[in-house]
């Protein structure tokens, strides 16, 4: 199958998934949603992190689409890192922040994956002839 659109890519869909769970960790605490900066700090990363792969997507360069996913990537750590700051403060338990940090790895892993391949590809391909990212076959990345 080829990688037609973001919402094709698996990095994409597992940073969904992060941003569904921050969004959920903080309606679910009257005190986390009180804490309005660290609120806009949690959110922003993670919309960060699944933004940024589909901006990079659409930008049709390798080389863009790699620095993309790099913002991704550190997005998806500024997530772990807050989600210390809502435990430390009570905000959210324990489980639910396993729950973030676990998910914000995987997403960080796959962006990973795919710098990688699109790495390696550009290595394989002919010089003057670089190769369109919608040929990627879909394949866990």
């Amino acid at each position: 199958m080829k990688i037609e659109r973001f919402e094709d890519l698996h990095c994409w869909q597992e940073a969904r998934k992060l941003v569904n769970l921050v969004y959920q960790a903080i309606r679910e605490s009257k005190d986390f949603q009180k804490d309005i900066r660290l609120c806009g700090q949690i959110t922003g990363a993670a919309v960060s992190s699944m933004s940024n792969i589909a901006e990079g997507f659409a930008r049709r360069s390798n080389n863009e689409f790699i620095q993309y996913l790099f913002i991704s990537k550190s997005s998806a750590t500024e997530v772990q890192s807050e989600a210390y700051v809502a435990l430390d403060q009570k905000y959210i338990t324990k489980e639910p922040s396993h729950q973030i940090y676990e998910q914000a790895e995987k997403v960080s892993k796959l962006d990973s994956g795919l710098i990688t391949y699109l790495l390696q590809n550009q290595k394989t391909s002919k010089p003057n002839k670089p190769k369109k990212l919608n040929k990627l076959k879909k394949h866990k990345i």
